[in-house]
């Protein structure tokens, strides 16, 4: 067999295609060869032509939100210019573009190293830090505070900017520094991040702390909080908030809540995943779970890998902490792009995300999940979706398993916009 035959051959078994005679391949005809090739030269350049026709049909089909992204802190930390390619972070503006993302929720998030007198400042700078990059691309983002002004920035083709607070610290224990939070256009507030307030505990010290936690739950200051959040129309977010804390919560909201980057407890066990109980109380309560791709609470297997993998780099990874003044998450991340091939070896299939959109639109319906990644806040996600330009493989997956385009528009956006607009102020 020839080279030419063995190619052809090649490539009808790869495709499909069978026309007549194609397998005839001791044939000495060279015209026959000529006018074969010729016929599956038209048909291949179809064939790539269908395709890309039809990638784009779905891209335009579906538009995404995203609840969680933590890339302004890094755009602070390193300068990096958002609007042009930044190979190094999870979003930038052209990844979004690429990856039809129509808006996004920016976390205003600082570590627990930030206390009283300096909390609040960062998440101001944070704030400020959007609104500058968002000014130097006017056409291209724009900042919204309410779901009228989302749905006329994403009909502009522009990325709708949003801010949501990580982080109940970041108030410093103040109802007049929640205010101008609230004034500055804030749409959700994490009531705690990993580290408790005063009047609120986290799913860390509720785990690790139990014993010497002296009040756990919400404090009356705490359902203070959360009655003025809904007065305000600022959704609730119960990521992060220990069991006693959500159900605290879920007895005195008067709005729906949002989980805005958790899992689902049953499909791998970590602390910062929700139960079926929470998962059911969620959905009765008209909220929304925002599925978190961090590799770590999508496998539970995961953990194990990652601790070896620390043990290996230790010397580097304590001297990347105390260049990021004791930061251990950010040199978590920074670890980790020091050695991309071992990094990558640990990240789950994408099959395992799949999993957990698809159990919590199973138990609790498919009006109450949606996509909040954790993008540039994290140090490890699933194969497939390396950054923000691949949500749509997660369209491509669901449709195998039977979901409706009807269902995949309420799973991309429709749900975020559902309940922001239940969370508005009437009138």
């Amino acid at each position: 067999m020839t080279t030419i035959q063995q190619s052809i051959f090649t490539f009808t078994k790869t495709t499909g295609l069978h026309y007549p005679k194609l397998y005839i391949f001791y044939s000495t005809n060279l015209l026959y060869w000529f006018k074969t090739l010729h016929m599956l030269k038209y048909t291949a350049l179809f064939l790539l032509l269908t395709n890309c026709f039809f990638a784009v049909a779905q891209k335009g089909r579906f538009t995404f939100i995203d609840t969680h992204n933590d890339v302004l802190s890094k755009q602070i930390e390193n300068g990096a210019d958002l609007a042009i390619h930044q190979p190094a972070l999870n979003f930038d503006l052209l990844k979004a573009s690429d990856g039809n993302l129509g808006a996004q929720v920016f976390s205003i998030w600082c570590g627990e190293i930030y206390g009283k007198g300096k909390a609040f400042a960062r998440a101001n700078r944070e704030i400020d830090s959007l609104l500058s990059l968002i000014q130097r691309n006017p056409g291209k983002m724009a900042f919204v505070t309410n779901s009228s002004e989302l749905k006329k920035a994403m009909q502009q083709k522009k990325l709708a900017a949003m801010i949501g607070v990580e982080g109940g610290h970041m108030i410093e224990e103040r109802m007049d520094l929640l205010d101008s939070l609230i004034n500055r256009g804030m749409k959700y507030l994490t009531l705690t991040w990993n580290n408790s307030t005063t009047w609120a505990t986290s799913a860390r010290d509720e785990v690790t702390r139990k014993d010497s936690l002296p009040q756990p739950g919400l404090s009356e200051m705490g359902k203070k909080i959360v009655a003025r959040l809904n007065e305000a129309g600022v959704m609730v977010d119960v990521s992060h908030a220990g069991e006693k804390t959500f159900a605290d919560v879920m007895a005195v909201t008067t709005r729906p809540v949002i989980a805005t980057h958790s899992c689902v407890w049953s499909l791998a066990p970590h602390r910062r995943n929700l139960k079926d109980e929470q998962l059911k109380a969620i959905a009765k309560n008209g909220g929304v779970v925002f599925v978190n791709f961090y590799s770590g609470f999508v496998d539970s297997s995961y953990e194990a890998k990652k601790q070896l993998f620390i043990s290996q780099h230790k010397a580097i990874l304590d001297s990347l902490t105390a260049l990021l003044g004791g930061d251990d998450d950010m040199a978590t991340i920074q670890l980790f792009t020091l050695y991309p091939a071992a990094a990558n070896a640990l990240r789950p299939p994408l099959s395992q995300l799949i999993k957990h959109i698809d159990y919590i639109a199973k138990l609790i319906g498919v009006d109450h999940v949606g996509i909040g990644a954790d993008y540039d806040g994290a140090e490890s996600f699933p194969l497939q979706l390396t950054d923000v330009s691949c949500y749509p493989v997660i369209i491509t997956e669901l449709k195998k398993l039977g979901y409706s385009n009807k269902d995949l528009k309420k799973i991309s956006s429709e749900n975020f916009i559902r309940v922001l607009k239940a969370n508005e102020k009437k009138g």
